[in-house]
């Protein structure tokens, strides 16, 4: 069984875990359907958004989970994401969209959220999600944001560090550590928008 810290080291070690397809969803299939659910959730704006629909659907998105009160990963993750938008510039919100969804949605409601977006200077095109219980938890699972060790797992002061990239309309995906160089995250955005 590998540990939480022996995957982040492999993680650092090899700073991109990638898996493309061949080719575009064809028109008319269910495309991200078939991978992603589509609750309902509430932006820090307090706006109702459907995950697939609004937020995945034909775009190229970076996601991550975090959580308000987090005094771990949380603080640096968001600093360097904040470097991650400053350098996309006016792609994000326009071509790229940034997504953090949050593991504690009964503490972390929109105004929280809000509250921690004027806080860090977090710009429009990055939005923070909240919603219910379990629908954060089935987005945490299904997007992979989990630990393979199910006591590590229900720990969520040791949630995985890690950003998924990916373009939903090629259905392109990989994921790398959060803190790993800003400037190579921005390259794997690149990377997806072929």
């Amino acid at each position: 069984m590998i540990s939480r810290r022996a995957l982040m080291a492999s993680l650092a070690a090899a700073p991109f875990a990638a898996w493309r397809a061949s080719a575009a969803v064809p028109p008319g299939s269910t495309g991200g359907r078939r991978h992603f659910p589509n609750p309902t959730l509430l932006t820090q704006d307090n706006e109702r958004v459907a995950f697939y629909d609004d937020l995945m659907k034909g775009k190229i998105v970076l996601v991550n989970f975090f959580y308000v009160e987090c005094t771990g990963i949380c603080p640096a993750a968001t600093a360097n994401l904040i470097k991650v938008q400053e350098m996309l510039g006016e792609r994000v919100g326009r071509d790229v969209f940034m997504y953090s969804i949050t593991l504690k949605p009964l503490e972390d409601r929109p105004a929280q959220l809000k509250m921690y977006q004027e806080m860090h200077g977090i710009k429009p095109g990055w939005t923070l999600l909240t919603g219910s219980a379990e629908d954060c938890e089935l987005l945490r699972r299904r997007l992979g944001f989990t630990d393979i060790d199910p006591e590590v797992d229900r720990d969520t002061a040791n949630h995985i560090g890690v950003v998924l990239i990916g373009n939903e309309r090629l259905d392109s995906w990989m994921a790398c550590p959060v803190q790993t160089d800003a400037s190579q995250i921005v390259r794997s955005v690149s990377w997806m928008d072929r």
